[in-house]
């Protein structure tokens, strides 16, 4: 068999097909607006910290040894495995046998868990005489579906089992969630705006590492397989669950993950992201890089393998996993067992790529090296395959999401005041760590300016920049009646979409080239939506804040976050999905970070003399009203919320990681009227009970929580 072709890696590094992959990389960024370039620059500096401490502190075997079961507990956590399922009966069942001339397959399923159907191909050599060394085969994205009826991708990778099986090998060859004979979602975030996926910390790639620990539960029952000798591998979707199952799972002996990993610069600042389902990706609560996954496998036999024109695991990102991973089997004194293999040609399962992987099995699961003269082929027509003669009507797994990671258990009010502090307390270090870990550890200068200063009208108008974090500026808008020194109240708004396009509307009508900036970004005729075209002027909405103004002695400040105004990122909602999936992939949410901008903003308002002592009042409504809800339990001396509209649960309201796994929006608004009074909005009372009954026991005043009608649209 003709001997495949592999690159040395030192040459791989100076060929030109590494500078023609950055160029079109840089190329691909966005270049067409202020917000995004302000966001690509972000998540280049946010990647770049993640990957300078991935692992940096390792410096010593014994750094290294003392935090891995740490490590991997926290990764079994963002896999949503952390406390471990419950091994519950497999229920196997063989559904038939085919044969061909020196090995058998046996089609089969068992359940992960109750309901949840895992569809395989056995595959075994004939005549089998004892235990043998035995290869799990997890499968890529790889579907074959006719007339409607999918019959797992198992059958797109059968030629690896066989060729297993030709070989005195046992192989077992599960299906996937989502194109397995039972089609589940593997797209929650990428294709169907399940943003939730993230408030209860799921990803589809914990439900794939679950199964791939349960087919080795199961192929340890086998009198056939030897469950000391253990490999895992497969291409894809199949190396990224390859990497999951060895990383968690000492059984695995050796590991051969195909295409499959790469870091966190490729996906996030090159956007390979976009090209990657949810299932390649866990929630990561922690902030990992990839290579900190990788390392888990050391010092056990691992071969990375890729090609050298693999557009969604490109090769600089490989080579950078590598020389990370190296260094800890150094430290353990294994460099030996640790391959890189890179072969030429795209993302495709080429014969060049699966002959090196045969090679490493055979040299760490059977301790030889023959050479390899027979190909992998596939022998079977799909049909031949499939285990299920019919769908079983218990299964769960096209409704997995729904269940697969528990929420938190819905709090009862308290009985007693210090029953009330231990549970806020453990609900605040919750949040902290598990939430809004995406935060700043600490905050960098506000580097607060004035940019504008100006009278009309009888208002006093100022315009004020400040940092939010180095690479995201924001302004800050501030509104009171010339004609009072010092106000009663100062009331910071924060503006989604919407309430931007009505603010710029109503104050370019008095303002007009003070905003010229502002008015441009909010135009029309810069690629906006259709559905976001906005007036050039809007006297009612001028008149009725200066009403307002007049008839109080307040001061109005607006925000706008990231995302929103100047530094909106345009883009048709995929594109804005895929900027969204960036944040995630960084351990954070864009909703989570627009909390940290509002904490910004109230910091930035109180760094104004006039207002270092006035009470601070924050208004907002919708998914912007609930990250203000949350900005307010980390900031002091905040007398007041006005929330309108407010979604009950995060499943409907903004994403944050794992948020529902700690508390829900009723919670939150309890732990605020402790600090703040909270005015809601509502057209519907329904939903609040917690907070009421919390402030009921505990006797707080019930003015802390004041449910009204919602203000028609005609209303000041």
């Amino acid at each position: 068999m003709k001997t495949p072709r592999v690159f040395p890696l030192a040459l791989l590094l100076n060929a030109p097909l590494w500078t023609s992959f950055q160029a079109d990389a840089a190329s691909s960024q966005p270049n067409s607006s202020r917000g995004e370039q302000t966001i690509a620059n972000y998540f280049r500096a946010e990647t770049a910290r993640l990957s300078e401490r991935c692992l940096a502190d390792v410096k010593t075997l014994n750094d290294w040894t003392s935090r891995r079961t740490k490590y991997r507990e926290q990764l079994l956590e963002m896999l949503g495995l952390w406390p471990m399922p419950e091994r519950t009966d497999l229920k196997p069942v063989v559904t038939g046998k085919i044969e061909a001339a020196s090995f058998v397959v046996e089609k089969l399923h068992f359940q992960s868990m109750p309901g949840l159907y895992v569809t395989a191909d056995l595959y075994l050599p004939r005549d089998i005489q004892k235990p043998a060394p035995t290869v799990l085969y997890v499968c890529g994205h790889g579907a074959v579906i006719k007339d409607g009826v999918s019959y797992g991708n198992k059958v797109t990778y059968q030629h690896h089992g066989a060729w297993f099986a030709q070989h005195g090998y046992v192989c077992l060859i599960i299906d996937t969630l989502q194109l397995g004979e039972i089609q589940g979602l593997h797209h929650g975030t990428y294709r169907d705006g399940m943003w939730w996926w993230n408030s209860r910390g799921y990803t589809p790639a914990g439900v794939e590492a679950w199964n791939s620990i349960r087919a080795l539960d199961y192929l340890e029952t086998r009198p056939e397989v030897d469950a000391k000798r253990f490999g895992v591998t497969g291409r894809s979707g199949g190396g990224a669950y390859s990497w999951w199952l060895a990383a968690l799972d000492d059984r695995i002996k050796a590991a051969a993950p195909v295409a499959g990993i790469t870091d966190l610069e490729n996906h996030v600042v090159d956007g390979t992201v976009e090209g990657h389902c949810d299932c390649m990706f866990m929630v990561n609560t922690y902030r990992w890089d990839y290579a900190q996954v990788a390392a888990l496998v050391a010092p056990r036999p691992l071969l990375i393998c890729n090609t050298d024109r693999d557009s969604i695991f490109p090769l600089d990102g490989v080579v950078r996993v590598h020389e990370k991973v190296r260094r800890i089997y150094q430290l353990y004194g294994a460099s030996t067992n640790l391959g890189v293999v890179i072969t030429e040609g795209p993302h495709k399962d080429t014969q060049d790529l699966q002959v090196p992987v045969f090679r490493w099995f055979n040299r760490f699961l059977k301790g030889e090296d023959p050479l390899i003269e027979v190909a992998a082929k596939k022998c079977f027509e799909p049909e031949q395959l499939k285990v299920f003669d019919q769908l079983p009507e218990d299964q769960k797994n096209k409704t997995i999401q729904e269940t697969f990671v528990p929420v938190a258990t819905p709090a009862s009010a308290p009985v007693s005041a210090a029953e009330w502090t231990k549970q806020r307390e453990a609900w605040m270090a919750a949040l902290k760590e598990k939430v809004f870990g995406g935060w700043p550890e600490e905050s960098t200068p506000l580097e607060l300016k004035e940019h504008l200063d100006i009278d009309r009208d009888g208002i006093r108008f100022r315009v004020y920049d400040f940092v939010s974090q180095p690479e995201i500026p924001l302004r800050l808008y501030l509104l009171q009646p010339k004609r009072f020194k010092k106000p009663e109240r100062i009331v910071l708004n924060v503006l989604d979409d919407a309430g931007w396009d009505e603010w710029i509307a109503g104050m370019g009508y008095v303002f007009a080239n003070e905003l010229g900036e502002e008015r441009r970004v909010q135009s029309p005729d810069l690629a906006r939506s259709p559905d976001r075209n906005v007036p050039e002027g809007n006297s009612a909405y001028f008149n009725s804040i200066q009403q307002l103004l007049r008839s109080n002695n307040w001061a109005m400040a607006f925000v706008a976050p990231r995302g929103v105004g100047l530094t909106q990122w345009y883009g048709d909602p995929k594109k804005q999905s895929q900027i969204r999936r960036r944040f995630m992939l960084l351990g954070q949410t864009l909703e989570a970070m627009r909390v940290w901008d509002v904490r910004r903003a109230v910091q930035a308002v109180r760094s104004i003399r006039d207002f270092r002592d006035t009470p601070l009042w924050l208004r907002a409504e919708g998914i912007s009203g609930v990250n203000v809800l949350y900005a307010s339990l980390f900031e002091s001396n905040i007398k007041g919320l006005e929330l309108s509209s407010l979604p009950r649960s995060h499943r409907d309201g903004p994403d944050y990681l794992n948020v529902l796994r700690v508390v829900d929006i009723p919670q939150v608004v309890a732990m605020a009227i402790e600090r703040s009074q909270v005015r809601l909005f509502e057209t519907d009372r329904n939903g609040w009970e917690y907070p009421i009954r919390v402030g009921q026991r505990l006797g707080w005043n019930e003015k802390r929580l004041t449910i009204e009608a919602l203000p028609s649209a005609d209303s000041n």
